[in-house]
Protein backbone atom coordinates (compact mmCIF):
# COMPACT_ATOMS: atom_id res chain seq x y z
CA UNK A 1 0.00 0.00 0.00
CA UNK A 2 1.45 3.53 -0.51
CA UNK A 3 1.33 6.46 2.26
CA UNK A 4 -2.09 7.40 1.46
CA UNK A 5 -3.61 4.27 2.04
CA UNK A 6 -1.74 3.68 4.90
CA UNK A 7 -2.40 6.65 6.56
CA UNK A 8 -6.18 6.18 5.85
CA UNK A 9 -6.32 2.62 7.19
CA UNK A 10 -4.85 3.73 10.48
CA UNK A 11 -7.01 6.90 10.70
CA UNK A 12 -9.90 4.43 10.07
CA UNK A 13 -8.79 1.81 12.87
CA UNK A 14 -8.81 4.78 14.90
CA UNK A 15 -11.53 6.29 14.40
CA UNK A 16 -13.71 8.39 17.48
CA UNK A 17 -16.78 6.52 18.50
CA UNK A 18 -20.40 7.76 16.45
CA UNK A 19 -22.62 7.18 18.40
CA UNK A 20 -25.02 9.90 19.60
CA UNK A 21 -22.88 12.20 17.25
CA UNK A 22 -25.27 14.41 14.54
CA UNK A 23 -25.70 11.79 11.39
CA UNK A 24 -23.65 14.33 8.44
CA UNK A 25 -20.80 14.74 11.03
CA UNK A 26 -20.93 10.78 11.96
CA UNK A 27 -21.24 9.25 8.64
CA UNK A 28 -20.10 11.93 6.03
CA UNK A 29 -17.89 14.69 7.69
CA UNK A 30 -15.84 12.17 9.73
CA UNK A 31 -14.62 10.26 6.38
CA UNK A 32 -14.37 12.98 4.34
CA UNK A 33 -11.81 14.52 6.93
CA UNK A 34 -10.11 11.24 7.54
CA UNK A 35 -9.34 11.19 3.50
CA UNK A 36 -8.13 14.80 3.82
CA UNK A 37 -5.90 14.24 6.68
CA UNK A 38 -4.29 11.50 4.85
CA UNK A 39 -3.89 13.83 1.67
CA UNK A 40 -2.28 16.12 4.52
CA UNK A 41 -0.19 13.59 5.45
CA UNK A 42 1.37 12.31 1.95
CA UNK A 43 2.05 16.06 1.55
CA UNK A 44 3.88 17.15 5.07
CA UNK A 45 1.45 19.26 6.35
CA UNK A 46 0.90 19.86 9.82
CA UNK A 47 -2.25 19.78 11.68
CA UNK A 48 -1.95 23.36 12.36
CA UNK A 49 -1.76 24.21 8.42
CA UNK A 50 -5.14 21.84 7.88
CA UNK A 51 -6.96 24.39 11.05
CA UNK A 52 -5.85 27.64 8.85
CA UNK A 53 -6.94 26.02 5.26
CA UNK A 54 -10.33 25.40 6.99
CA UNK A 55 -10.60 28.48 8.09
CA UNK A 56 -9.66 30.06 5.07
CA UNK A 57 -11.96 27.79 3.07
CA UNK A 58 -14.68 29.24 5.04
CA UNK A 59 -13.91 32.61 4.66
CA UNK A 60 -14.14 32.09 0.94
CA UNK A 61 -17.78 30.61 0.95
CA UNK A 62 -18.71 33.85 3.29
CA UNK A 63 -17.05 36.21 0.44
CA UNK A 64 -18.95 34.15 -2.05
CA UNK A 65 -22.13 35.15 -0.24
CA UNK A 66 -21.38 38.89 0.48
CA UNK A 67 -19.78 39.79 -2.79
CA UNK A 68 -21.52 37.59 -5.41
CA UNK A 69 -24.82 37.79 -7.11
CA UNK A 70 -27.66 35.34 -5.31
CA UNK A 71 -27.74 32.44 -7.57
CA UNK A 72 -28.17 28.77 -7.96
CA UNK A 73 -23.72 29.10 -8.97
CA UNK A 74 -23.13 31.20 -6.41
CA UNK A 75 -25.43 29.50 -3.71
CA UNK A 76 -23.76 25.79 -4.69
CA UNK A 77 -20.22 27.52 -4.28
CA UNK A 78 -20.87 28.69 -1.02
CA UNK A 79 -22.04 25.76 -0.01
CA UNK A 80 -18.93 23.57 -0.94
CA UNK A 81 -16.51 25.91 0.38
CA UNK A 82 -18.32 25.20 3.82
CA UNK A 83 -18.53 21.65 3.98
CA UNK A 84 -14.84 21.81 2.64
CA UNK A 85 -13.70 23.82 5.74
CA UNK A 86 -16.14 21.80 7.53
CA UNK A 87 -14.40 18.61 6.72
CA UNK A 88 -10.75 19.78 6.91
CA UNK A 89 -12.32 20.46 10.74
CA UNK A 90 -12.42 17.17 11.14
CA UNK A 91 -9.06 16.55 9.25
CA UNK A 92 -6.60 18.71 11.50
CA UNK A 93 -7.63 16.41 14.83
CA UNK A 94 -7.31 13.24 13.04
CA UNK A 95 -4.03 14.16 11.36
CA UNK A 96 -2.33 14.93 14.66
CA UNK A 97 -3.30 11.62 16.35
CA UNK A 98 -1.98 10.07 13.24
CA UNK A 99 1.47 12.13 13.49
CA UNK A 100 1.36 12.41 17.19
CA UNK A 101 1.94 16.32 16.88
CA UNK A 102 -1.31 16.97 19.05
CA UNK A 103 -0.85 20.28 21.32
CA UNK A 104 -2.15 22.36 23.69
CA UNK A 105 -1.36 25.17 21.13
CA UNK A 106 -3.01 23.40 18.28
CA UNK A 107 -6.01 22.87 20.43
CA UNK A 108 -6.51 26.37 21.43
CA UNK A 109 -6.24 27.36 17.17
CA UNK A 110 -8.82 24.83 16.44
CA UNK A 111 -11.10 26.60 19.00
CA UNK A 112 -10.20 29.63 18.16
CA UNK A 113 -11.40 29.21 14.20
CA UNK A 114 -13.96 27.81 15.27
CA UNK A 115 -15.11 30.23 17.44
CA UNK A 116 -15.07 32.76 14.62
CA UNK A 117 -16.29 30.64 12.12
CA UNK A 118 -20.17 29.84 12.48
CA UNK A 119 -20.78 33.47 13.61
CA UNK A 120 -18.97 35.07 10.67
CA UNK A 121 -20.99 32.40 8.89
CA UNK A 122 -24.21 34.01 9.82
CA UNK A 123 -23.46 37.07 9.42
CA UNK A 124 -22.73 36.30 5.78
CA UNK A 125 -25.58 35.17 5.36
CA UNK A 126 -27.24 38.16 6.87
CA UNK A 127 -25.22 40.31 4.77
CA UNK A 128 -26.32 38.43 1.89
CA UNK A 129 -30.03 38.60 2.99
CA UNK A 130 -29.59 42.18 3.42
CA UNK A 131 -28.14 43.17 -0.34
CA UNK A 132 -30.64 40.88 -2.18
CA UNK A 133 -33.51 43.02 -0.37
CA UNK A 134 -35.40 40.25 1.28
CA UNK A 135 -37.30 40.78 4.62
CA UNK A 136 -36.10 42.61 7.06
CA UNK A 137 -37.40 39.96 9.65
CA UNK A 138 -35.06 37.05 7.56
CA UNK A 139 -31.84 39.33 8.41
CA UNK A 140 -32.52 39.69 12.00
CA UNK A 141 -33.51 36.00 12.47
CA UNK A 142 -29.85 35.72 11.10
CA UNK A 143 -28.22 38.21 13.39
CA UNK A 144 -30.04 36.17 16.16
CA UNK A 145 -28.82 33.25 14.93
CA UNK A 146 -24.94 34.55 14.90
CA UNK A 147 -25.71 35.91 18.96
CA UNK A 148 -27.21 32.07 19.36
CA UNK A 149 -24.31 30.16 17.72
CA UNK A 150 -21.78 32.54 19.48
CA UNK A 151 -22.91 32.02 22.99
CA UNK A 152 -23.82 28.49 22.71
CA UNK A 153 -20.19 27.76 21.45
CA UNK A 154 -18.84 30.16 24.70
CA UNK A 155 -21.34 27.93 27.25
CA UNK A 156 -20.49 24.77 26.17
CA UNK A 157 -16.88 25.46 25.89
CA UNK A 158 -16.38 27.01 29.50
CA UNK A 159 -18.93 24.22 31.15
CA UNK A 160 -15.78 21.89 29.71
CA UNK A 161 -13.14 23.77 31.55
CA UNK A 162 -15.43 24.23 34.54
CA UNK A 163 -16.67 20.67 34.96
CA UNK A 164 -16.20 17.09 32.96
CA UNK A 165 -19.92 16.71 34.00
CA UNK A 166 -21.33 19.56 33.11
CA UNK A 167 -19.65 19.43 29.82
CA UNK A 168 -21.04 15.76 28.92
CA UNK A 169 -24.48 15.69 27.32
CA UNK A 170 -24.46 12.36 27.16
CA UNK A 171 -24.24 12.69 23.05
CA UNK A 172 -21.26 10.19 22.41
CA UNK A 173 -22.26 7.69 25.07
CA UNK A 174 -21.80 3.99 23.69
CA UNK A 175 -24.86 1.88 23.00
CA UNK A 176 -27.12 5.16 21.56
CA UNK A 177 -29.30 3.88 19.09
CA UNK A 178 -28.37 5.46 15.51
CA UNK A 179 -31.63 7.33 15.61
CA UNK A 180 -30.28 9.87 17.88
CA UNK A 181 -28.06 10.56 15.39
CA UNK A 182 -30.66 11.31 13.06
CA UNK A 183 -32.88 13.13 15.47
CA UNK A 184 -29.84 15.33 15.74
CA UNK A 185 -29.29 16.70 12.09
CA UNK A 186 -31.40 19.78 12.41
CA UNK A 187 -28.36 21.05 14.30
CA UNK A 188 -25.85 19.64 12.83
CA UNK A 189 -24.04 22.84 11.35
CA UNK A 190 -23.10 20.30 8.24
CA UNK A 191 -26.95 20.42 7.67
CA UNK A 192 -26.43 24.77 8.14
CA UNK A 193 -24.02 24.70 5.03
CA UNK A 194 -25.86 21.94 3.12
CA UNK A 195 -29.12 24.52 3.90
CA UNK A 196 -27.09 27.73 2.23
CA UNK A 197 -27.66 26.01 -1.33
CA UNK A 198 -31.57 26.81 -0.83
CA UNK A 199 -30.38 30.35 -1.30
CA UNK A 200 -30.82 29.63 -5.00
CA UNK A 201 -34.56 29.59 -4.39
CA UNK A 202 -35.01 32.80 -1.41
CA UNK A 203 -38.48 31.44 0.10
CA UNK A 204 -37.56 27.49 0.59
CA UNK A 205 -34.13 29.24 2.12
CA UNK A 206 -35.83 31.17 4.17
CA UNK A 207 -38.17 28.32 5.24
CA UNK A 208 -35.65 26.12 5.84
CA UNK A 209 -32.94 28.51 7.29
CA UNK A 210 -35.75 29.73 9.87
CA UNK A 211 -36.76 26.36 10.88
CA UNK A 212 -33.18 25.57 11.96
CA UNK A 213 -32.77 28.82 13.98
CA UNK A 214 -36.16 27.57 16.06
CA UNK A 215 -34.34 24.32 16.78
CA UNK A 216 -31.23 24.98 17.37
CA UNK A 217 -32.59 27.77 19.88
CA UNK A 218 -35.03 24.94 21.42
CA UNK A 219 -31.71 22.56 21.60
CA UNK A 220 -29.40 25.15 22.85
CA UNK A 221 -31.84 26.40 25.71
CA UNK A 222 -32.21 22.45 26.78
CA UNK A 223 -28.80 22.43 26.93
CA UNK A 224 -27.96 25.03 28.87
CA UNK A 225 -30.25 24.61 31.43
CA UNK A 226 -28.57 20.64 31.96
CA UNK A 227 -25.64 22.15 32.27
CA UNK A 228 -26.03 24.91 34.80
CA UNK A 229 -28.19 22.29 36.59
CA UNK A 230 -25.07 19.84 36.65
CA UNK A 231 -22.41 22.64 37.64
CA UNK A 232 -24.89 24.24 40.48
CA UNK A 233 -25.33 20.43 41.62
CA UNK A 234 -21.44 20.13 42.38
CA UNK A 235 -21.34 23.77 43.62
CA UNK A 236 -20.66 22.44 47.04
CA UNK A 237 -17.48 21.36 45.68
CA UNK A 238 -16.03 24.41 44.25
CA UNK A 239 -13.59 26.68 45.89
CA UNK A 240 -13.34 30.21 44.16
CA UNK A 241 -9.76 31.36 43.48
CA UNK A 242 -8.93 34.55 45.50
Amino acid sequence: MNRYQVATAELASSQKSGAGVPAYLRWVNRGLGRRAAAVAYVAGLSPNAVTLISGMLSVGGMVVLVFLPMSALSAVAAMVLFLAGYALDSADGQLARLTNRGSIAGEWLDHVVDSLRLPLVHLAIALCLWRAGLPDWSVVVALLFLVLSSSWFFAQTLAGKLSAKAADDGSAAEGTPDWVSFAKIPYDVGTLYVVVAALAYPPLFLVLYTGLFVVTAAVAAASLRRKYRALLAEQRDYAPEN
